[in-house]
């Protein structure tokens, strides 16, 4: 499960928006083992497109040292669908294994924003190749306590 705040919602949603019809990207970060996004980092799409995204690999180092430097891992990375159900493509799934290499993986997040009145949201894990949806509980300011 995923748990996220709703300021964290909004923040990707409005990059989502404001993207279109261009995909969106980026990553919320988080204290190291936490399984808790504490902050959005809305990264350039690369490639510039309404049907697929691309991390700058300039950027994605800065923003990886930066992370490292404060004792944070990339939580979710998210981007947007303009045109399709927040589904994981074929080159999502692909995608999802360059960052294999993260620990623990992340959750991915996608935004659907074919709806310019309503938007999608809903969370996968990715592993080897298999995409299994996940739960999102919003959270209004904090996170609950751990059990």
């Amino acid at each position: 499960m995923l748990r996220i705040r709703r300021d964290l919602v909004d923040a990707m949603v409005e990059h989502a928006r404001r993207d279109h019809p261009d995909e969106a990207c980026g990553i919320l970060a988080g204290a190291e083992g936490s399984d808790r996004p504490e902050r959005i980092i809305p990264m350039l799409n690369a490639a510039r497109s309404p049907t697929y995204y691309e991390f700058d690999s300039t950027e994605w180092n800065a923003v990886y040292t930066e992370m490292t430097r404060k004792d944070e891992e990339p939580v979710v990375i998210y981007h947007s669908h303009t045109a399709t159900e927040p589904y994981p493509s074929r080159t999502d799934i692909a995608r999802a294994g360059e960052y294999a290499m993260l620990l623990p993986p992340p959750h991915y997040v996608l935004i659907g924003t074919r709806d310019p009145d309503v938007h999608e949201l809903r969370s996968y894990c990715v592993s080897d190749g298999e995409v299994t949806e996940e739960p999102v509980e919003v959270v209004e300011a904090e996170y609950p306590a751990a059990p």
